[in-house]
């Protein structure tokens, strides 16, 4: 009889199925001795299963409790503040520091106890340093300009100088490339030790692109070379993108900026200026992202001497969209908004 239901179990594969199957046997009256008779699992299995399920009174498995952790909860936090006093420390050096402490613990260990307190290993973002006059005078702006919509700030020019490099300008670079083919031409990125560097002033607004002029080489900008800039550049793109309509300009606090014949010439202008704009604040300026934006355009043309270098700026600063340029300006809001939350701090733009 026992063999008429056991047979049945013998194409049974799992392990969960094979206990289910014997427990069941079991409760209809067979003993373990029955049981093992049957071949259907080695004996110790069998009498394990029967014990278990007695002592339980279930045929579930009780979950291991594992290897015991090295570290208390306690000891844990101290890892904590251990790396948020160091945030460049190694789990290396961690490990080391948490030894000292009393926790013989592996490299491998303090990553995985970090993680689970959400730290986990990044490169650093590069950010200006910022001073305290320069973190006062970001949280001056930006309560000064807090209320303002997107449809304000569509009514002002932000500009700024930025530089063009031969070869890789934006920096790295990502190929995809088969094992063996690191050092082949088509997988690296090739430099010199002196670039050629093209320097260009530019302006834009949330109607599109304006002017882009660039600077004959080895020119530095400089007060003579900024009025010129502002007189061929910013006034008619002023007129083209707002006719009669005030508009507002954006300049840094550059040197060349705060010359006082540029003041002098702006205001002879009727020229409006946003500000003052706060040192060490690219984030706070959109261009810097649309700069981002067109160096990586003209990286992908791959340019191989000045002429073509300037050839290849001009032609694809025209290609700037509207959408794209509108999309940048209508960010302020929320860029202002982040340095007054963060007091001041660096925000993600």
């Amino acid at each position: 009889m026992l063999e008429i239901i056991v047979l049945p179990l013998l194409t049974m594969v799992t392990c969960k199925e094979m206990r289910a199957a014997i427990i069941a046997v079991h409760k209809n009256g067979f003993t373990g001795k029955d049981i093992v008779a049957t071949k259907i699992a080695p004996k110790s299995t069998i009498y394990r299963f029967i014990k278990n399920f007695k002592e339980r009174g279930s045929i579930l498995v009780k979950k291991a409790s594992g290897r015991p952790r090295k570290s208390s909860k306690r000891q844990d936090r101290l890892l904590k503040r251990i790396q948020l006093r160091d945030r460049s420390a190694t789990s290396a050096e961690l490990a080391q520091e948490w030894q000292q402490a009393g926790v013989s613990a592996s490299a491998r260990t303090v990553r995985r106890r970090l993680l689970e307190d959400g730290l986990v290993s990044r490169r650093a973002a590069k950010k200006p340093l910022l001073s305290k006059k320069n973190i006062r005078d970001r949280l001056i702006f930006c309560r000064k300009y807090s209320e303002w919509t997107a449809e304000d700030w569509g009514k002002v020019i932000f500009s700024d100088e930025a530089p063009f490099r031969l070869f890789g300008a934006s920096g790295k670079r990502l190929v995809q490339r088969r094992k063996g083919e690191r050092y082949h031409q088509s997988c690296v990125m090739p430099t010199v030790k002196h670039p050629d560097t093209i320097h260009v002033w530019g302006c834009f607004s949330s109607k599109g692109v304006g002017s882009l002029t660039i600077l004959p080489k080895n020119t530095a900008m400089n007060k003579e070379w900024y009025q010129n800039t502002l007189q061929q550049q910013l006034l008619p793109t002023t007129q083209q993108q707002f006719g009669e309509e005030q508009c507002i300009f954006q300049h840094d606090g550059a040197p060349c900026h705060k010359a006082k014949v540029i003041t002098k010439w702006l205001g002879d202008q009727n020229v409006e200026i946003l500000g003052p704009w706060p040192g060490n604040s690219p984030d706070l300026n959109p261009i810097e992202n649309l700069w981002s934006i067109l160096k990586r355009w003209v990286d992908k043309q791959k340019p191989t001497n000045s002429d073509k270098l300037q050839e290849v700026i001009m032609k694809e600063w025209v290609a700037i969209s509207q959408d794209l340029a509108q999309k940048l300006i209508e960010s302020m809001p929320s860029r202002i908004a982040e340095v007054l939350k963060k007091k001041g701090q660096h925000c993600k733009y």
